[in-house]
């Protein structure tokens, strides 16, 4: 196994995609070891060393644009976006040029990759249950023209038995839309805790905008230690990509 994972998805021939495990890196604990974020106090030369392995580990076209994720709802469209100056703000990426790797990083948080039909566009969205909750997929959803023709694909998150959050995430999610109290358990014996499924919150969300076609879901970041970073198990650790593009 070359620690690379493929959206199982109808997409068309020419939408690729490819998610990052921990595996085959070159950074030290508690990174190890294919760590691709800059931002978590690695060694920038390793990381630097693991995002160029990763473009041929991945078979990726062109180095990915890397965003600079801060838990919005902010969707670039890769096409018109200037990265001359680094990474820009964002928490989503769009395009509908060839070559381009719309990429977000997570660990733990949701990956949630879109195209259409016709594979004419395609979009990469991190989603934290703050981004989730405030519209970051429909954010990125905007950029498409229509929803009912779009595939969605859930990538590698906290699993809903180990995510558990307070009665402030209840509350914010029904708020948006009271369906989605049926994505959340109570936990035994703690008066206010939650445990909170991502993915049955992101299908909810993915449903309510228009989009029929959802596949992924079912991984566990924070169980899966082997496999996976998990920033809520241990903290300080590495960062993992979930990358698409058109050919």
């Amino acid at each position: 196994m070359n620690g690379v994972l493929r959206a199982d998805w109808p997409a068309p021939a020419h939408v690729h995609t490819a998610i990052s495990t921990r595996l085959n890196g070159c950074s030290v604990a508690p990174y190890a070891s294919l760590n691709l974020g800059s931002h978590v106090a690695d060694d920038p030369v390793l990381v630097q060393q693991n995002r160029q392995h990763w473009q041929r580990l991945a078979a990726l076209p062109a180095e990915p644009y890397w965003l600079n994720q801060v838990h919005s709802t902010l969707c670039v469209d890769l096409t018109q976006a200037d990265f001359s100056a680094g990474a820009v703000t964002a928490d989503a990426a769009f395009t509908t040029k060839a070559l381009q790797v719309a990429t977000v990083l997570t660990a733990d948080c949701l990956p949630v990759l879109f195209c259409d039909q016709a594979g004419t566009a395609v979009a990469a969205a991190h989603a934290g249950w703050r981004g989730l909750c405030d519209g970051v997929l429909e954010q990125t959803l905007a950029h498409f023209p229509d929803n009912s023709e779009v595939l969605a694909w859930l990538g590698p998150a906290i699993g809903p038995a180990a995510f558990e959050v307070g009665d402030d995430v209840l509350a914010a999610f029904i708020a948006r839309q009271p369906q989605a109290e049926q994505a959340f358990k109570a936990v035994a014996g703690k008066s206010g805790k939650w445990r909170a499924d991502l993915y049955q919150l992101a299908r909810l969300r993915l449903q309510a905008a228009g989009v029929r076609q959802i596949y992924g879901g079912g991984f566990c970041t924070y169980t899966d230690e082997s496999r996976f970073y998990s920033y809520r198990r241990d903290g300080q650790t590495g960062r993992m990509a979930s990358c698409i593009w058109l050919s």
